[in-house]
């Protein structure tokens, strides 16, 4: 068993079909079946089962499938180290982060990146948490900016910045509100909150619960931009993270007395990553860059 035969189960298994795997895979159908049908042989195990129309991994090939793609990511760190050793400032980096933080932070620190790391090149995924934490393991991403606290034995983080929440009213409210929320102030009010997925939503639910306030059942949102839109509407009252706030006139953004509900801000990586100490550079110089 090589390398070359754990990627093509890894490309055979996310394609579903011996054609468009052998193009990828830069052999012939005849080829790689064959190859498939050596490694299937020399495990003892049915990794696919086949039909006339499709391929679709066996209760067996999903167990090994996620063995091989951690051993093709090792690989993968592997070379990236050994060409680090050249520069590690060069090559690119696949940064990430959740929805209702990557709109609002990657503009303001993506210059001061290009401008401090000039041979490296960065890409940007957005992606909710769950899903961003799975691309970072799969190394489908270098490394992800995720609120705490998130435990994981694979992956190292340094704190970045921490960021209020703003109580986000119509700008032409019914109540006259005070100029800072305190508990009392909360009690009994109904909020929109984000969908099902959100990290923003959990930890507006624990604010919630904390303080007497409910969720409106008839209404959910995709993302913060529909939340204030609702809310600039007059349609209804929600909480903001303070980098969402906008000067449109048409919501007013009220803080609240201490102690402030925040979320905290970590950068992620995996502890194997070859570039675990460029991680820990861009974190202090964005821990500079974030609290000006």
């Amino acid at each position: 068993m090589t390398i070359k035969d754990l990627e093509y189960f890894a490309i055979l298994a996310k394609e579903k079909h011996f054609g468009q795997a052998s193009i990828l895979a830069g052999v012939s159908q005849p080829a790689l079946s064959i190859q498939i049908k050596k490694l299937e042989a020399e495990l003892g195990v049915c990794l696919f089962e086949r039909s006339n129309k499709q391929v679709v991994l066996s209760s067996e090939g999903e167990t090994l499938l996620q063995r091989a793609e951690l051993i093709l990511q090792q690989v993968c760190d592997f070379r990236t180290c050994a060409k680090s050793f050249a520069d590690p400032y060069q090559g690119q980096l696949i940064l990430g982060a959740f929805p209702t933080l990557a709109p609002y932070l990657f503009p303001q620190v993506l210059d001061e990146l290009n401008h401090s790391y000039p041979e490296m090149k960065f890409f940007i995924k957005e992606e909710k948490t769950e899903q961003l934490l799975a691309m970072l393991k799969q190394g489908k991403v270098d490394a992800a900016f995720i609120a705490l606290p998130h435990e994981d034995k694979s992956l190292d983080s340094e704190f970045i910045f921490s960021e209020e929440f703003l109580f986000a009213a119509p700008a032409n409210y019914s109540e006259k509100l005070p100029s800072e929320l305190s508990n009392q102030d909360l009690k009994g009010r109904e909020l929109m909150l984000l969908d099902e997925g959100h990290c923003f939503r959990d930890q507006a639910l624990e604010f919630c619960s904390l303080n007497h306030l409910q969720e409106r059942n008839d209404f959910r949102a995709s993302s913060l931009e529909t939340l204030r839109q609702m809310v600039a509407a007059g349609l209804g009252l929600t909480l903001m993270p303070k980098c969402a706030e906008d000067d449109s006139g048409k919501i007013q953004y009220i803080p609240f007395t201490a102690p402030a509900p925040q979320r905290d801000i970590a950068l992620f990586w995996r502890k194997t990553s070859p570039k675990a100490e460029i991680f820990r550079e861009i974190a202090d110089e964005l821990k500079s860059v974030l609290k000006n």
